[in-house]
């Protein structure tokens, strides 16, 4: 990432204030623009396109009963984005962002369509209630694919969503290691589990959680417990940040790759948008721990990358406030006496 110079914040806050404007006037959007700016090292970033990656991938503790859907159903759904169909084809076809869908993992045969991007490491991972879901080969191999596919990209923004079943049962667990927040506080309904499907939940995450020490580094709880598009989506964030671009982190298992990400290299933080708050109640005590403040707040769970295409429009008027609303100055308005 470009070193920023001593005075580049004091330059972003002098360049906001002398809008035509009050002072503060735009509240949040004010502090979204100087994060760009310094997600960018530019005072004045033009940022007009944004690209969503759905990487799909499979995880072996689905056969523990820990989701409401049958593991078909990634499989499945892979197939709905590349006619799309999902919502999160809709919402990027609304707000003038392009998909990709990358196969990190999905379970079963390779799925044979031009427009996806096959980077699979395994069809899914192992049932980490078991054993490691991946070994380090494996995590690393993933990360290198989600870093190479973000250098590869040639939006402006870039946003990165995912789809597997079970997939919140392994941001659980990740975080659990990293946070030493209890696994009761972190697991939620997923994709919708009644009350005795939650318990069964819990019980299985827990029996996982013991095999290995309360907390582990980065790259171990990765490993040990993450999905190969968890893995995916910490390295192309990771990329992401040091080509300079912002990142949207979706909901709860996008930030829990982000932690993961920012675990290995922090200095990253400063390129990390957090699009919105999840329903999920493990996000919440995730954007807690990151002392994050996410642009959004519907009461939305679905992932797909749909928080983080919401939040576009925001971000992109944020930025457009940096380069083309006028100053004072240019516009001779009198500025407060």
């Amino acid at each position: 990432m470009t070193d920023l110079p001593p005075d580049f914040e004091g330059a972003v806050r002098a360049l906001i204030d002398g809008k035509t404007k009050p002072l503060g006037a735009l509240g949040q959007v004010e502090a979204l623009a100087l994060q760009l700016a310094r997600a960018t090292g530019e005072t004045a970033p033009r940022l007009d396109s944004c690209e969503l990656t759905i990487f799909a991938a499979d995880h072996g503790i689905a056969a523990d009963g820990v989701s409401a859907y049958p593991q078909d159903v990634t499989r499945q759904m892979v197939l709905n984005f590349l006619h799309g169909g999902a919502a999160a084809n809709v919402f990027a076809r609304i707000v003038g962002a392009s998909v990709r869908v990358v196969d990190a993992g999905v379970a079963g045969e390779p799925i044979d369509h031009p427009e996806l991007v096959p980077r699979r490491i395994a069809p899914g991972t192992r049932n980490s209630r078991l054993e490691p879901a991946m070994t380090g080969a494996e995590r690393d191999e993933a990360m290198q694919a989600g870093a190479a596919l973000a250098q590869g990209c040639g939006a402006d923004v870039l946003c990165f969503g995912e789809m597997g079943i079970a997939n919140t049962s392994a941001a659980s667990l990740v975080a659990h290691k990293l946070l030493g927040v209890p696994l009761a506080e972190l697991v939620g309904r997923g994709t919708g589990l009644d009350d005795s499907g939650l318990a069964r939940k819990r019980a299985v995450l827990e029996a996982a959680a013991a095999r290995t020490a309360p907390r582990l580094d980065a790259g171990t709880a990765l490993a040990e417990y993450g999905g190969f598009e968890i893995a995916m989506m910490a390295g192309a964030m990771l990329a992401g940040a040091r080509s300079n671009r912002p990142v949207l982190v979706d909901g709860f298992i996008a930030t829990a790759a982000a932690l993961a990400a920012l675990r290995i290299e922090p200095a990253a933080e400063r390129a990390l948008v957090y699009a919105h708050r999840s329903a999920e109640p493990g996000h919440a005590q995730l954007l807690a721990a990151l002392d994050a403040w996410p642009v959004l707040d519907l009461g939305m769970r679905l992932g797909e990358g749909t928080g983080a295409l919401l939040a576009w429009p925001v971000v992109r008027a944020a930025s457009a406030m940096l380069t083309d609303m006028a100053s004072f100055e240019s516009a001779g308005v009198s500025g407060p006496g």
